[in-house]
């Protein structure tokens, strides 16, 4: 089993962040801050060992706010021995807790330390301390930034406004009223990055949790005369709607006007660590080509009777007039991030063009 992320930030990591801000400000204490920044950090998760290796940062730093941002900043932007790849750059999460929590009483310098930052290790967390406190200032800055030469800048505005991004608190101004934010969105809709295009989709998506209708109206807007591009940037974004069978959703995708019929192989049983391999047959019963959307809804056993649903993309197809065609998904009964791999019975359900079709049950057993 993979070690638990959170022991990415141990004593030795904590070493290290001191050599590093020794290294840019040689009057930093590493001899005081080393001991207090690994204390206690073994009872944390890894957010919480980050901010705690920040406030021991704030306790060793300068009390002078401009100068701590500064160190931090130069710290952060220094020339670093080559890492490796994975979380390696998570180094530097600490350092965007310490703007994003002890630089608020400096917003102009805490936004160009962000600025700074960014390309090294996103500050998507950090921006969102500025867009509760000082949300003015910071979406005009955000403005400027959608045109920054950077792509990790350009995609801070997509991904630090994102209402419900993922390990961070949610943005409940922007959640109830995402408006200020869909002017940002629509000057990076056709950015030359594929991975500032896929941050504006999912942005738009977690917009689409909360106000559908806004979501659908936006990608109804994008996809007229929409290069290439826009249309896969539209698709990511309507995911989670069409993956709850919105037929307004699928139609925007030019899917849902097909009539199909569904049949599926299971395996006998299944196995905790292997993987469950299901075979979905769709065939076109119409007399013309049609679009369908395939996807693949898993039940599994939880902690209540209702289990958990989760549903998993699998394709898109279009078929002819009879045509069949045979689909293959791996379910995968690992622990995940996530989920946690449970025995027991799991339902699966071909879900095509958002219509469900009841495939079976599979009883997975302990390894």
């Amino acid at each position: 089993m993979a070690e638990p992320l959170k022991h990415f930030f141990d004593a030795e990591r904590v070493r290290i962040i001191g050599a590093m801000l020794h290294g840019a400000e040689p009057t930093f204490p590493i001899e005081t801050f080393c001991p207090d920044a690994s204390a206690g950090l073994g009872t944390k998760e890894l957010m919480g060992r980050a901010q705690h290796i920040a406030d021991a940062m704030a306790r060793a730093l300068p009390s002078d706010g401009l100068r701590a941002l500064d160190i931090v900043v130069r710290t952060v932007c220094a020339p670093q021995p080559a890492a490796a790849g994975g979380m390696s750059a998570f180094i530097y999460l600490p350092h965007t807790m310490f703007v994003a929590t002890h630089g608020l009483l400096h917003p102009d310098a805490a936004l160009d330390a962000q600025h700074a930052i960014t390309p090294r290790f996103s500050c998507e967390f950090s921006i969102r301390a500025f867009l509760e406190r000082w949300p003015e200032l910071t979406l005009a800055r955000l403005a400027r930034w959608v045109s920054d030469p950077d792509p990790h800048v350009r995609r801070l505005v997509s991904e630090g406004t994102r209402p419900r991004l993922p390990w961070a608190s949610r943005l409940r101004a922007l959640q109830a009223d995402p408006s200020p934010i869909l002017p940002l969105l629509e000057r990076l809709r056709d950015d030359p990055s594929e991975y500032v295009r896929r941050s504006v989709a999912n942005n738009l998506n977690d917009i689409g949790k909360d106000h559908p209708a806004v979501l659908l109206g936006v990608c109804r807007q994008w996809l007229v005369d929409a290069p290439a591009p826009r249309v896969a940037l539209v698709r990511h974004a309507l995911r989670d709607r069409v993956k709850k069978g919105d037929i307004d959703a699928i139609a925007l995708l030019g899917a849902g006007g097909g009539t199909f019929a569904v049949r599926g192989e299971l395996p006998a049983a299944g196995i905790l660590g292997g993987s469950l391999a299901v075979v979905v047959h769709v065939s076109n019963l119409g007399a013309t080509t049609s679009r369908a959307i395939v996807d693949l809804a898993v039940v599994f056993p939880g902690s209540s009777a209702a289990g958990r649903r989760k549903v998993f993309k699998v394709r898109t197809v279009e078929l002819a007039p009879g045509e069949t065609v045979v689909l293959r998904k791996s379910i995968s009964l690992r622990d995940q991030t996530t989920r946690r791999a449970i025995a027991g019975p799991h339902v699966l359900a071909a879900q095509v063009d958002g219509r469900v079709t009841l495939l079976g049950t599979v009883n997975v057993t302990g390894p």
